[in-house]
């Protein structure tokens, strides 16, 4: 008898396409016109496995502006071979397109997508994108990997968000294993909450700055996708044990008390004390100063990147942990070092 998990799959359907089993096609979803009339089209790749199994959709760019989700994207769809893939992967580097081709995080209404989900057939441009990604895509998945970046001049820690109540959403978001885990609490109209209210398991993944090509942020990204590709079935495991992590309930931004020229004096995954100085704030003249400080301890896992600030300005995001943060700043610093490497060794396959 025929195990599970030799049989042959059957076709996937999707916008009234079929995609063989062992195959991959690109379709292209139509969301918008330009003025032009000229349609307006997500890019999708979907890549059908020769054996069944889950449905995964990782998802880019739905921020215009953040790029590291787009060059995972492009990374993975590259290294994987549907032949060996079991189940389905739905791989969509750029959601906004809008936005990408402008480089802005928003749509032309200045809406945010990811606060227009689930969306609506008859609501603004951001409602109407929203609803047919949400509607013809994301419904169609199992698990989705949502990839994020700080907004312009903020950069964050490779990290995942996620609601850790639910015991798969935290199988898979320890299988992931960025060194900083947040059980973070679902915002009405994203992808995230929309979709978990579906019972879907969706992590955010979280590195880097919007505009830019951080190797660390798409290495780790690429990296812990293919962890949980793995976790869920779809890829055969690897002998290495998954990545250790630590999980915060708690974060917060410390924001300038003054304006004036920041002068940083800690880094993403740093620990800090109570009291600690993060940062001192002068006047172009240097005659005043002040001196931002820390009201707890605990580790830096995103900050301002620009140095002029107004007063109130979010300058560095602190994540708050029951274990020692010494023990949490080791492993991001192994980690980053691990990845590193990796990145070093994937360089250099590129070059030969």
């Amino acid at each position: 008898m025929t195990s599970k998990s030799q049989q042959t799959n059957s076709a996937f359907e999707i916008l009234g396409q079929k995609v063989l089993a062992g195959s991959r096609e690109i379709i292209e979803l139509e969301v918008a016109k330009l003025y032009t009339n000229a349609p307006l089209s997500i890019p999708i790749e979907i890549l059908h496995g020769a054996s069944p199994g889950p449905v995964l959709l990782v998802n880019a760019a739905i921020h215009g502006d953040e790029l590291n989700g787009v060059e995972i994207v492009r990374q993975l769809v590259e290294s994987i071979d549907p032949i060996k893939l079991k189940g389905t992967l739905i791989a969509v580097p750029v959601v906004n397109v809008f936005g990408f081709i402008h480089k802005s995080r928003y749509l032309p209404d200045r809406r945010d997508l990811n606060r227009s989900f689930p969306g609506s057939e008859k609501g603004s441009l951001a409602s109407r994108m929203a609803y047919t990604f949400f509607t013809q895509i994301a419904q169609s998945c199992q698990y989705i990997i949502d990839l994020h970046t700080g907004a312009q001049h903020r950069t964050n820690l490779p990290q995942i968000r996620a609601d850790l109540s639910d015991e798969e959403t935290l199988r898979i978001a320890r299988a992931f294993g960025t060194p900083v885990t947040i059980d973070s609490p679902l915002r009405d109209g994203s992808l995230r909450s929309e979709a978990g209210k579906l019972g879907l398991n969706v992590l955010t993944y979280e590195a880097g700055e919007a505009l830019r090509f951080d190797p660390i942020a798409i290495q780790a990204g690429l990296q812990g996708i293919k962890r949980t590709l793995q976790a869920v079935g779809m890829l055969r495991k690897s002998r290495k044990a998954f990545p250790s992590t630590f999980i915060s309930t708690s974060t917060s931004w410390v924001r300038a008390d003054t304006d004036g020229i920041v002068r940083t004096l800690v880094s993403l995954g740093d620990k800090v004390e109570k009291d600690q100085v993060l940062a001192y704030i002068n006047s172009p003249l240097g005659s005043a100063k002040s001196e931002l400080k820390a009201a707890k301890g605990g580790i830096v896992i995103g900050q301002q990147t620009l140095p002029l600030v107004n007063e109130g300005d979010a300058l560095f995001n602190l994540a708050y942990f029951e274990q020692d943060d010494h023990e949490v700043e080791q492993l991001v610093e192994e980690f980053i070092e691990d990845i590193s490497d990796m990145d070093l060794e994937a360089a250099k396959t590129d070059e030969n």
